[in-house]
């Protein structure tokens, strides 16, 4: 006897299935039945969990820049120190980066096919999360303005984001990726 999956882990398979191949051939080089292929299902199965791709996309991407805001929040407020803060907010996105490479190369080549309101939504949830990494440095470096420490955050998610392009990305890359941010955020 088969036991059906839940519908919550059946739709969070087919967005780790669909960032795999989204991430491998694009967007719109995937269709909506080679995503349940992957799972093996057809793709009429599929729209019973997502209307259509593009909100299979627009879900992904909307999961993964709350994901990071709420745990960056988290690791921010259990934090006893701003180093401690930053250290934090470092192990979870290099984590990530490590992780989920498939899911940073979908962002940054597919947010474009999202639908404008989505859209909108992830750019806030990105900009609230790089605010919790510019208030750490801030604290952390009270000279630094919030201009040089958003630049500063974004040139360390340029680094950590380069992840799935770097053949970098195997064993000793977690600490070789922490020191190198750290390096670049200690000139603030």
């Amino acid at each position: 006897m088969t036991v059906d999956r839940p519908a919550v882990s059946r739709r969070a398979d087919i967005l780790a299935a669909a960032a795999q191949l989204f991430a491998q051939r694009g967007y719109h080089g995937t269709t909506i039945g080679e995503v349940g292929s992957a799972l093996g299902l057809t793709g009429p199965a599929l729209y019973r969990h997502f209307r259509n791709k593009e909100a299979l996309l627009a879900e992904m991407l909307l999961d993964i820049s709350g994901r990071l805001l709420h745990t960056g929040r988290h690791r921010v407020a259990m934090s006893a120190s701003p180093a401690a803060a930053l250290t934090a907010l470092l192990d979870w996105h290099i984590g990530f980066a490590l992780d989920e490479p498939a899911l940073i190369t979908v962002h940054e080549r597919e947010l474009g096919n999202v639908p404008e309101p989505q859209r909108h939504q992830i750019r806030r949830l990105q900009r609230a999360y790089t605010e919790e990494w510019v208030q750490v440095i801030q604290r952390l470096h009270p000279e630094a303005s919030a201009e040089y420490a958003r630049a500063a955050t974004h040139a360390v998610f340029g680094l950590l984001n380069s992840t799935p392009h770097s053949a970098r990305a195997g064993a000793g890359a977690r600490g070789e990726l922490a020191a190198m941010a750290v390096r670049s955020l200690v000139s603030c």
